[in-house]
């Protein structure tokens, strides 16, 4: 009976990643990693992270300046990287960040490590890149509540910033210049060289027995359906509760709503970007949010209202162990 009622778990999954993977919605990688996998296989499942891209140095640099830069923001209290910490993941560690004035958000902040490599930014997905996305806090009341004529006007007062955007940019310092700069200083930042990616190019021993088990569990209770590619996640649509309502009884915020602020259709009700998984046991806490104060909650919570099963403690400790091996080298500061 259980592996019965596992069964019609999988295919739920199954359908709504199919249903998800609609052209209105969002690419899906096959789904053929759902099949026994043979040992050591699975690059069709999860794939090593590919070495950052090639980008022009001078506005990666300049980008990395204006990362850190509180200018951006109406009070210069806050920079980008108040809510991006290099030491914390390239999150925050809050339930939600906080922004001009101590104004709480209304979602967890996601790590910026490996954003480039993101079908569509934010929980919602309202932002198709990076680019697009440096406007969003940028302007938001409660984060850095400031704007692009703001921010132009406090710049072109620093000789060296116009002068740095002159050598990077033909035309100079403007709001989309700001952007550019800023989404090539993310999409440098790729943490490359897991454990498990060692593993999958074929070093054994760069994972231990209960890592492995747990990439098993993972793979074989389904959530593979939605965590694959090079960042486990990050490349489909998904709703919050698929086996079970995970909003019932809880009061619900504007974030809860997900998809369908950005949508406005029904089906769109607590749909989210599913989460990459890359480093994701340095980002705590979890989901939009950030209700799950540990990676072992979260485990056991997805498997409650994505799987429809009670996951046992030992697997939970194996599937934790092998989000473990996720975590690469991460990027350092270089100011």
């Amino acid at each position: 009976m259980k592996k019965f009622f596992g069964f019609l778990s999988l295919l739920a999954l199954i359908l709504g990643a199919a249903w998800f993977s609609r052209p209105d919605r969002a690419p899906v990688a096959a789904l053929a990693p759902l099949l026994p996998l043979a040992e050591g296989e699975g690059l069709d499942a999860i794939r090593p992270l590919p070495p950052p891209p090639s980008l022009p140095p001078e506005r990666v640099a300049l980008g990395e300046r204006l990362f850190s830069d509180p200018r951006l923001s109406a009070d210069q209290s806050l920079a980008c990287v108040s809510c991006h910490r290099f030491d914390l993941g390239g999150a925050d560690g809050r339930v939600v960040s906080l922004g001009v004035g101590g104004a709480a958000g209304a979602v967890n902040a996601p790590t910026v490590f490996n954003s480039g490599l993101q079908f569509a930014q934010f929980w919602d997905g309202r932002a198709r890149d990076l680019r697009e996305q440096v406007a969003g806090p940028l302007h938001n009341p409660v984060e850095m509540a400031s704007s692009w004529p703001q921010v132009i006007e406090r710049l072109q007062a620093d000789a060296e910033i116009r002068r740095d955007f002159a050598r990077a940019y033909p035309d100079g310092l403007n709001a989309a210049n700001i952007a550019d700069a800023i989404a090539s200083f993310e999409q440098s930042l790729v943490t490359v060289d897991a454990p498990f990616d060692r593993f999958l190019r074929g070093e054994r021993e760069a994972i231990g027995e209960l890592e492995l088990k747990g990439y098993h569990r993972f793979r074989d209770f389904g959530c593979i359906s939605c965590h694959q590619g090079v960042l486990l996640g990050g490349n489909m649509f998904q709703k919050f509760g698929v086996l079970g309502d995970y909003f019932a009884g809880r009061p619900l915020n504007p974030g809860d709503l997900g998809r369908y602020n950005v949508t406005g259709r029904d089906e769109d009700r607590h749909v989210f970007k599913v989460p990459g998984l890359r480093n994701v046991a340095l980002t705590a806490p979890y989901f939009h949010d950030g209700s799950a104060a540990t990676l072992a909650t979260a485990v056991a919570v997805m498997g409650r209202y994505q799987l429809g099963r009670d996951l046992q403690p030992d697997d939970v400790e194996a599937i934790v162990a092998f989000l473990g091996t996720l975590t690469g080298k991460l990027p350092e500061p270089r100011r």
